[in-house]
């Protein structure tokens, strides 16, 4: 079996990529890897807790390496980080990251070639799936998630804060990918097959949060987000 660390960002689709390898015996995840913004201790983008993660790690019995990055990291501060965290992955004869993504190819090319140069491969057991037909069996597989990021561009803010199921899914916006594969929206995973105990929590306050663009980026990079903040109960783990 060969050893692997997850990409892990707290969300449906890692956690689908994570359900799916764990039926097969060709690969053993090692680790969960996440990047957090080192201001708030929040998962980058995602805005969800590092208190949460860390919970959300133990009720899935695999521990969590963290890469820290200031409120504004260039790429060349992720690229540099990642790395370090890549070379200490090679150093325990790990040399498979495995990835959610499910068809945007720049990124999958991006991936692989910052991989290539420590000697890495990737793995993308999602690549090329049907988005409605995962999501759906996501939650016939017994998942529970809640969407914690909404693109203010794609869903208004009704749409932050909701349990992901059929009803939530029947909502979207017919330009809305079901699994949210543009950035539409981001989740959480609190419950499921691969989970010892649910992670517990209560749904915080609703927030906008503005982005500056960089000067490269185009007139129509996204910058107005909306964060459900989730807030651990103290019952967790008992």
């Amino acid at each position: 079996m060969e050893s692997a660390f997850l990409n892990w960002s707290g969300g449906k689709d890692a956690t689908m990529a994570y359900f799916l390898l764990s039926r097969s015996a060709q690969y053993q995840i090692r680790y969960l890897l996440t990047t957090f913004n080192e201001a708030y201790r929040r998962v980058s983008m995602h805005g969800v807790r590092e208190s949460l993660l860390e919970l959300q790690a133990r009720a899935l019995d695999l521990p969590l390496k963290k890469i820290w990055l200031p409120e504004q990291a260039s790429m060349e501060i992720y690229n540099e980080r990642m790395a370090d965290a890549l070379k200490s992955m090679a150093e325990e004869d790990i040399h498979t990251a495995v990835f959610g993504d499910i068809f945007l190819e720049d990124l999958r090319q991006y991936r692989e070639k910052q991989l290539a140069r420590v000697g890495m491969r990737a793995v993308f057991p999602l690549w090329q799936m049907d988005s409605r037909q995962l999501i759906e069996q996501f939650l016939q597989a017994g998942f529970r998630a809640i969407v914690v990021c909404v693109n203010a561009q794609k869903l208004d803010i009704s749409f932050c804060g909701r349990l992901i199921d059929e009803t939530f899914l029947q909502d979207l916006p017919p330009d809305v990918d079901p699994c949210g594969e543009n950035g539409e929206y981001h989740s959480f995973v609190f419950d499921g097959p691969l989970f010892r105990f649910p992670v517990l929590f209560q749904k915080g306050e609703v927030v906008e949060k503005h982005f500056s663009p960089s000067s490269n980026a185009s007139s129509a990079w996204d910058t107005r987000y909306w964060y459900c903040d989730l807030i651990p109960e103290n019952k967790n783990g008992a």
